[in-house]
């Protein structure tokens, strides 16, 4: 199992790299019209410092009902549309 400090030297390396390829993405995005920008990925972001957490934290909670029981029959999980 590792350490804590395992986990945070990768969950560091994996940030280093999502800058990097991010920086690609900007720098060569083909719709200059549309520019893309650091908050494109914000959401990205988040699930990377979500690596640090304890599992139980990073899955969330189910507080919508079955659609069986009245919940919504489908859920968006893509973060913004691409152009």
């Amino acid at each position: 199992m590792p350490d804590e400090q395992q986990r945070r030297d990768f969950i560091n390396e994996v940030w280093r790299r999502f800058e990097a390829v991010q920086d690609w993405a900007i720098a060569n995005w083909p719709d200059r019209d549309k520019p893309l920008s650091t908050s494109d990925f914000v959401e990205a972001r988040k699930e990377i410092l979500a690596l640090g957490l304890p599992r139980a934290q990073r899955v969330p909670a189910a507080d919508a009902p079955e659609p069986e029981q009245g919940g919504p029959q489908y859920e968006e999980v893509t973060p913004a549309p691409w152009p």
